[in-house]
């Protein structure tokens, strides 16, 4: 873990800034005290990031449970008896992970999976456009298209003209300028610039700008367009934040309800969150789902112990990780002793920080998530991969992160099964011959994303030194999803000194440079 920590300790240092306003968003959003959304981040970069098998995810409070946490407290009677739910939950996903239910992440197919990461990053950027302006309404975190304003998504976004703070506007401009700068030119210079990233500059710079201008009319930034972090006056009342759930309530049915809605929505946005991050992952490692669960659930255990929201896999810091360098456990687990270390040391100073220099960084994760170029790539792809995911990216948007994901599978299951009304399996044949393992391995007549964790498991007990037949003469449909699982694997296997053959009706390919390339990048007859 420690061999990468020249990546991992500035990455998480972006990460630390993406998860800061997040954390104290959330938790307002979620009408929990503003600590508990701190004490979330805190739990799931450390315990979660600790003991997780995911090197490149990172966990913290999640947006798509804040309506779920707003209505329970209502109901329960106060935020101690919920916090008793948050550790049901916890023990339910633990319950999950020992009974290996982390398999379910395998059957949600690729077109899904883009759509998810595409549609979170246009809602970032949609989400973030008022914050870079100065307009503050809505809390950072929020990820559904009606607001708590009373606004919805582009209603907000319409009335930056009358809301326009300009010292919060013009330091995003710098901060964005920053930013760019960093990213596409700086970066690229010297090895300096990669190791002190542009978020922690940008950020730098909205403090000094902050402190000069506070004495002037025009470009002043007031408190409510800061970050605002609770600052105990002793340490008695940095203790005193601590909330702890009366366990009285355990005998209402409601909480046990809860509870088991915490569990099943926070275990599906994590397994979602692991299979997009390991796909967004460039060194292509395979994150162990039911270890996840379980990582998840003692997060969960712990954070309602102490007063904290419930915590999933994210894919926003995560993606950040990702795009900073992220190559370990390390840099989720750094990021969360960065939280609790300024929460404790710097709160006044974390307190300076504009809101729009941090909507200036996630612009530019929303960015990298919604490239326009990933459309163009879906739409060559074909009308079963492209109507999936243009139905979970319109669902994310307009509706929230669940229903996009639930109408896009919904739409992906309706394609599948149009064409293909059988399951399809495959043979495995091993042959020891000439002391060396070569395995057969037949694909059948159509291969669907239904069959993508059995065929992914069967590569990945592969041994080193094997010769791998890979015969798809029988093959008439080879689902996209499986292609993208080849070509992870041709990957792998250069490592594991695997040979690979292709026997198929175009003849025999030995080491294919691409599978992609090979099928033709879609799902066709072989």
């Amino acid at each position: 873990m420690f061999k990468t920590i020249k990546n991992d300790l500035p990455a998480s240092i972006v990460v630390f800034f993406v998860a800061l306003p997040l954390c104290l968003g959330i938790a307002l959003a979620s009408g929990a005290p503003l600590f508990s959304g701190l004490i979330a981040g805190i739990v799931g970069g450390i315990v979660v990031g600790a003991l997780s098998g995911s090197k490149i995810g990172v966990s913290g409070p999640a947006a798509g449970l804040a309506a779920i946490v707003l209505t329970a407290i209502g109901t329960l009677g106060g935020y101690q008896n919920f916090l008793v739910a948050v550790v049901i939950g916890g023990v339910i996903q633990l319950i999950f992970g020992f009974a290996r239910a982390g398999i379910i992440g395998y059957y949600f197919p690729s077109s899904v999976i883009k759509g998810m990461l595409t549609g979170i990053g246009i809602i970032i950027i949609l989400k973030q456009i008022p914050h870079f302006f100065g307009y503050d309404a809505e809390p950072e975190g929020a990820d559904s298209f009606f607001e708590a304003s009373g606004e919805n998504t582009f209603s907000a976004i319409l009335h930056i003209f009358d809301n326009i703070i300009l010292g919060s506007m013009i330091i995003g401009f710098v901060g964005l300028a920053i930013l760019l700068l960093w990213d596409k030119v700086l970066s690229k210079k010297a090895k300096i610039f990669q190791i002190i990233q542009g978020p922690l500059v940008a950020v730098v710079v909205g403090i000094i700008f902050y402190v000069v201008t506070q004495s002037s009319e025009s470009l002043a930034i007031a408190e409510s367009h800061l970050v605002t972090v609770p600052i105990p006056e002793d340490a008695a009342s940095f203790f005193g934040q601590f909330s702890f759930p009366k366990f009285s309530a355990i005998t209402n049915p409601d909480v046990w309800l809860v509870g088991f809605t915490i569990a099943l929505v926070a275990s599906l946005e994590t397994l979602l969150c692991v299979e997009a991050t390991d796909k967004l992952d460039p060194h292509k490692n395979v994150t162990p789902t039911n270890r996840e669960l379980l990582a998840q659930g003692t997060g969960n255990i712990i954070s309602g112990m102490i007063g904290g929201l419930p915590i999933t896999q994210v894919i926003v810091r995560s993606s950040a990780n990702i795009q900073s360098g992220g190559r370990s456990k390390a840099s989720a687990i750094i990021h969360g002793f960065l939280l609790l270390i300024s929460v404790i040391l710097i709160p006044r100073l974390l307190n300076m920080i504009p809101l729009s220099v941090l909507a200036a960084v996630l612009l530019i994760v929303g960015y990298k998530l919604a490239k326009p170029s990933l459309f163009k790539q879906m739409w060559q792809a074909g009308w079963k991969q492209f109507v999936p995911f243009v139905v979970t990216v319109l669902g994310i948007v307009f509706i929230d992160l669940l229903w996009g994901i639930g109408l896009g599978l919904a739409v992906g299951i309706v394609v599948i099964l149009i064409k293909s009304y059988q399951n399809s399996h495959f043979l495995h044949i091993e042959d020891k011959s000439n002391g060396k393992h070569k395995i057969k391995m037949t694909l059948a007549e159509e291969v669907t994303f239904f069959n993508k964790g059995a065929i992914l498991k069967e590569l990945d007990s592969l041994p080193r030194d094997t010769y791998l037949e890979l015969d798809v003469r029988k093959t008439r449909y080879l689902d996209n999803d499986i292609i993208e699982i080849l070509e992870d694997f041709a990957f792998k296997a250069k490592e594991r000194n695997i040979d690979i053959q292709i026997i198929s009706e175009r003849g025999i390919v030995e080491n294919p440079d691409s599978f992609i390339e090979f099928f033709k990048l879609r799902p066709k007859t072989v």
